[in-house]
């Protein structure tokens, strides 16, 4: 099984887990060398937004019975003044980068007559936070892919999961761009955001749920990961649709 940003965070946990459960795994990432000391079958140079980079990658890695779609990054920055050119390079990554890879793995997969897609989503697929909203925005869009494959592939044998995790303890929040303006009005909301986004999980548990999913005969399409996102998810879930979910957790 091929594993996309497998370099640090939740992708190299599923790798190192993955591998732990004896499947052959490959480990792939934009920089090959970040991937060295990883326990894994085949470490791949693969940048999911460079279609030549991706086509090689499949080539050289041969028969991939799953896809494990995990590269992305994220944001902080008010949807009133994000520049959109930062918008646009987080839908190349996160959804586009992550459909272009499905892409080249499906044709094989259905004439096999079998496959599995998983997508790491997050519940900001499913729910909206602010400051977030275009690495939400993304994510929301990747799992109407995800779902749009389900229905598409399903008849071929090909099986997708859309695994939701809420926080995560990465550095990826840490590294974020965070593009505000001096005495910006959003700051309130932008410091905010470590309450908003709940209790953190581990990367381990999140690679623990992607394996699970994996090894499951009959996968559900969507996963939350972890108690958190379960909690976080069925309250949106009954939630009234009249006004914004996280409008009242709000501190103005």
């Amino acid at each position: 099984m091929l594993i996309t940003g497998a370099s640090k965070g939740i992708g190299r946990a599923i790798a190192v887990e993955l591998a732990s459960r004896g499947h052959r795994v490959i480990a792939t990432a934009r920089r090959p060398e970040t991937l060295a000391d990883l326990p894994v079958d085949q470490r791949l140079r693969l940048d999911v937004t460079d279609q030549d980079s991706v086509d090689q990658a499949i080539e050289d890695a041969g028969e991939i019975d799953a896809l494990v779609s995990n590269a992305g990054a994220t944001l902080r920055a008010p949807l009133e003044s994000v520049p959109l050119a930062e918008f646009e390079r987080l839908f190349q990554l996160n959804t586009l980068g992550a459909l272009r890879v499905a892409q080249g793995v499906l044709p094989a997969m259905r004439k096999r007559g079998a496959g599995r897609l998983v997508f790491v989503s997050s519940i900001q697929g499913r729910l909206m936070l602010p400051i977030i909203g275009s690495y939400g925005a993304s994510k929301w869009a990747l799992e109407a892919l995800a779902e749009g494959l389900a229905i598409e592939t399903g008849h071929f044998g090909i099986k997708v999961s859309i695994v939701q995790p809420g926080a995560v303890s990465t550095n990826g929040a840490e590294q974020a761009k965070a593009l505000f303006a001096e005495d910006d009005p959003y700051l309130p909301l932008y410091h905010q955001l470590g309450a908003l986004r709940g209790e953190v999980i581990t990367v381990d548990e999140v690679a623990a749920v992607v394996a699970d999913t994996i090894e499951q005969a009959q996968p559900p399409l969507r996963v939350p990961a972890g108690a958190p996102a379960e909690r976080a998810l069925k309250a949106r879930k009954e939630a009234p649709e009249s006004e914004p979910f996280m409008l009242a957790q709000l501190d103005w």
